[in-house]
């Protein structure tokens, strides 16, 4: 936990927040303060700054906090992504969230196991639950918007065109593909298939839409492992 997020009802006045939960725990288990200490803080989808310990007991810790810092800046990236299996949906959203990624459609995919869509992983508090772990991770505060879309033609079709207009819109797909451009720091719509790709007839329909096919190389790689390899790719750091 490089920052420590507090939310609206931590504040208990304008300035002093009190804390009990698992953030507690993690401050006293491993920053282990001691009162005057300064830790990290940021107000969700706020500022970030200081907070000083006023006051720390066994069931909680109260901060004087200073907000005055902007978070880091987002990525300029939409990203589409068919929907990972839940064990990598957990750690993908963490991912995306702490490479700054602001804007995140899970779609459907013809290798998209249909049982996926059931998993409790998806529902808002469980997302909610792995933003907040990747904002933690990068020191933001926040939020991506998580839409899901559970039908691949519609969505390619009615709403995919105006989501990319004018931005780079691409593919990742290792058949028929050019190499992957050089990063830069534009507007970018990036699809990213499931484990094994996208079939043919969805490639077709990206490209249609306007999606450029790219490749990263020889290597086939996992969709956990392609997620942070192509935004480093296509983004300067």
């Amino acid at each position: 936990m490089n920052l420590i997020l507090l939310f609206e009802s931590d504040f208990i006045a304008d300035s002093r927040v009190q804390i009990s939960d698992r953030r507690f725990y993690h401050i006293r288990d491993i920053h282990q303060p001691t009162p005057g200490d300064t830790l990290k803080v940021g107000s969700l989808d706020g500022l970030i700054g200081q907070g000083t310990v006023t006051e720390l007991t066994d069931s909680g810790i109260s901060l004087t906090v200073d907000l005055q810092q902007q978070p880091p800046a987002p990525l300029a990236a939409t990203m589409i992504l068919a929907l990972p299996r839940p064990k990598m949906l957990k750690r993908t959203l963490q991912t995306i969230t702490s490479m700054g990624v602001k804007q995140l459609y899970l779609v459907n995919a013809y290798k998209v196991d249909k049982s996926y869509w059931s998993s409790p992983l998806l529902s808002p508090e469980k997302i909610h639950e792995q933003l907040l772990l990747g904002l933690e991770q990068a020191g933001d505060t926040v939020l991506p918007e998580i839409h899901l879309r559970k039908r691949f033609k519609p969505f390619v079709e009615d709403e995919l065109p105006a989501i990319a207009a004018g931005t780079r819109a691409l593919v990742a797909h290792p058949y028929d593909a050019t190499s992957c451009p050089p990063a830069e720091n534009v507007a970018t719509t990036i699809a990213i298939g499931p484990e094994g790709g996208f079939i043919p007839y969805e490639v077709e329909k990206l490209n249609q839409t306007g999606f450029e096919s790219i490749h990263l190389g020889n290597r086939i790689l996992r969709v956990e492992n392609a997620v942070p390899v192509i935004l480093a790719r296509l983004f300067p750091v």
